[in-house]
């Protein structure tokens, strides 16, 4: 079990709860579905109108579901009868199950997504950091001054600007551009820790993280052209694993690399796996609640047959 700790704004009213797990990050999300808790795991999910159809389906809050207790999650899933047609996640993969659970709950569809690159923060930083990325940081560090925003809200215009240019160079399109209404909610969850990367007074890095229990997840980071070019994101990451282990942290979750697949090579997961101690798997789960309803609304949008789940929104995110 994973002990409790209070980070960034005020409390919510169920006391410690905060990052993914609290209401306001789904509130954040608002414009991708209508938040719903799931009662005994309190996990939220984002209802969403099928196109073509007064029929409803969800999907997880975006990047992963997390709930407070994953024994219930069973509970919840059968509880929903038929009021869905279907509901796909990305499963937290700090989250206390086992395969066979989430198997036996969600039992359409169980597949490795993503390896989540993770960092022990009761290991010394010289004892796991690649030598490439500490000479990087001392590169980085004579540029750039690391700092930790005391009011995450008034950093909403750098983020703008950091994260468009973000938007511009991958082409991001879809629930991972967001909005930015989506970011100024974000940016007073509960939990939210944001640090900057300054230049000669001009911030030209930054990233966010939650924190929930003893974990904190690098939710987005974004850089700008100079932030690229002066190494912003080695003095941002080194600054993190400092600034959580001291704060008493047992771990972090960095995410896994770009692309929608387990196993695939980019740049960013070699920058990732530079920083880590190891992996977790975070998987990709669906189930399907009226079978009738789903097979009927894939045929009717002449889906062919895909591995994608729910497949009858086959290509809404591309």
């Amino acid at each position: 079990m994973t002990k409790s700790t209070s980070f960034g704004a005020s409390k919510s009213d169920d006391s410690t709860v905060s990052g993914y797990l609290h209401p306001a990050y789904a509130s954040s999300l608002v414009q991708f579905g209508s938040p719903r808790q799931l009662p005994r795991c309190q996990g939220w999910i984002l209802e969403r109108r099928i196109n073509g159809s007064d029929a409803l389906d969800a999907m997880g809050c975006y990047p992963i579901f997390a709930c407070q207790d994953w024994a219930q999650i069973h509970s919840d899933l059968e509880g929903l009868g038929r009021a869905l047609v279907s509901l796909s996640l990305v499963a937290d993969p700090f989250g206390e199950y086992d395969l066979a659970y989430l198997k036996d709950s969600f039992r359409d569809l169980v597949t490795p997504f993503k390896e989540h690159f993770v960092v022990d923060l009761g290991r010394p930083l010289d004892s796991f950091v690649h030598a490439h990325h500490r000479r990087n940081t001392r590169k980085a560090l004579r540029d750039v001054q690391v700092e930790v925003c005391a009011d995450p809200a008034a950093s909403l215009d750098d983020w703008i600007g950091l994260y468009q240019v973000l938007i511009e160079r991958h082409r991001i399109s879809g629930i991972g551009a967001f909005s930015r209404e989506s970011f100024a909610r974000q940016l007073v969850v509960p939990g939210i820790v944001v640090l900057s990367a300054v230049h000669n007074g001009t911030t030209v890095g930054m990233l966010l993280w939650y924190v929930q229990n003893d974990i904190a997840y690098y939710h987005l980071g974004a850089y700008s052209e100079q932030g690229y070019d002066l190494r912003a994101s080695y003095a941002l990451f080194s600054y993190a694993i400092e600034y959580f282990a001291g704060r008493g942290l047992s771990w972090l979750d960095l995410g896994g690399g770009a692309g929608s697949r387990a196993g695939a090579a980019s740049g960013l997961s070699r920058f990732k796996e530079g920083w880590s101690t190891g992996v977790r798997t975070a998987y990709f789960c669906g189930r399907i609640f009226d079978r009738e309803r789903y097979k009927a609304i894939t045929e009717a949008n002449g889906i062919p047959v895909t591995k994608y789940f729910p497949a009858y929104r086959l290509g809404e995110f591309s």
